[in-house]
């Protein structure tokens, strides 16, 4: 039978108002009154009458819990390292709404750095973020410098290390989508951007779009090809190589970008060349980044599901960090998606023979 809530223990005005002090005026253990504050994994055997009354005096009341003291009892900080190659508006925002999001929900907070694809820095920021006790480590397209003994949880990480869960995206059914996408509008000669070699990304993507042009019968000719080098995350990445590519020649019809940023550049390039995309070239991005949308022309590209990404290696980053001793998944695989708009079109009968070095 429920107590009757004692209303003689009201905290005095003006004094702390703690754990013991919420029981005392509800009549129930302290025990009780933590296991509902804290949605301990048994707080479902409390009935939802007394979890209710436990929330309601604790918001009256304006119960602030000691976390301090819950930091010493439990080892938990609630904090967890974000470590990130940079921190510029496209992919990483994507990634980073639905980690927020999670953490916010789950009452964690998190130190985020970037590296910047420094080694040096990767290693330095490790140390100083267990230097303040995080609980576990989210890396986004990022390495570990050494192993830790903490959970981790990586994003397009492509880590062997032992511990390291990894949010993953089928960069085969990627390529598979978007060359199937070329070759049906009638696309055969085509210039494939390859991402830097620091991207942990560029070359997983890059052995599934070989294999698809492979079984689709498209050459991946050396002279179509571009690699990027530079250390950008501005247009500015794809307009260089995209540009010294129309010098050497306009043979091609279609260009596969490493991602939204690069392709955003190559149109600009191409435009600048006195050429029209997609009515000359069609252009493909990668990651359907906020602009993509809403750049001339609107940019057919791969989706990957960013938000969800996030979501997933923040919760389940939560969940080994709240459950250490239960089995984690080492990968969990998400499915992209062609979003087809108007920077590719198919090649019209009318087409003019495209010749080298000139237009």
């Amino acid at each position: 039978m429920m107590k009757a809530q004692n209303k003689d223990c009201k905290p005095d005005a003006g004094k702390p108002v703690t754990l013991k002090t919420l029981a005392e005026y509800l009549d129930l253990s302290p025990a009780t009154i933590s296991i509902v504050l804290n949605n301990s994994p048994v707080a479902k055997s409390i009935s939802p009458a007394t979890r209710e009354r436990v929330l309601d005096a604790a918001k009256k009341f304006e119960y602030r819990p000691n976390l301090h003291a819950r930091m010493l009892r439990t080892r938990i900080t609630n904090t967890i390292g974000v470590i990130v190659p940079e921190l510029s508006e496209g992919y990483f925002t994507g990634v980073m709404l639905g980690v927020e999001q999670y953490l916010l929900q789950e009452g964690f907070l998190y130190f985020t750095v970037s590296h910047l694809g420094r080694a040096d820095l990767r290693e330095e920021y490790q140390e100083l973020l267990m230097s303040r006790r995080v609980d576990g480590f989210l890396l986004v397209n990022t390495e570990l410098s050494v192993n830790v003994s903490l959970p981790v949880v990586g994003v397009s990480s492509h880590s062997k290390s032992p511990g390291v869960s990894n949010i993953m995206l089928d960069h085969d059914f990627a390529a598979k989508k978007a060359l199937r996408h070329l070759y049906d509008l009638g696309h055969r000669k085509i210039a494939f951007m390859k991402g830097q070699r620091y991207s942990l990304d560029s070359e997983a993507r890059w052995q599934s779009i070989v294999s698809t042009a492979n079984d689709l019968g498209i050459t991946i000719l050396p002279e179509l090809c571009i690699y990027l080098e530079k250390n950008l995350w501005s247009p500015e990445l794809g307009y260089p190589p995209m540009r010294e590519l129309l010098a050497r020649t306009h043979d091609f019809t279609a260009l596969f970008c490493f991602n939204d940023t690069a392709a955003i550049g190559a149109i600009r390039a191409i435009q600048d060349a006195g050429l029209s995309c997609p009515r000359d070239i069609s252009v493909i991005g990668f990651d359907d980044i906020i602009v993509a949308e809403y750049f001339n022309p609107r940019l057919t590209t791969v989706r990957q599901p960013l938000h969800k990404m996030g979501w997933a290696a923040a919760q389940l980053l939560i969940k080994r960090i709240q459950y250490p001793d239960e089995p984690y998944p080492e990968e969990v695989w998400f499915e992209p998606e062609l979003v087809v708009r108007e920077s590719t079109a198919a090649i019209p009968n009318t087409s003019r023979p495209r010749r080298g070095n000139g237009r």
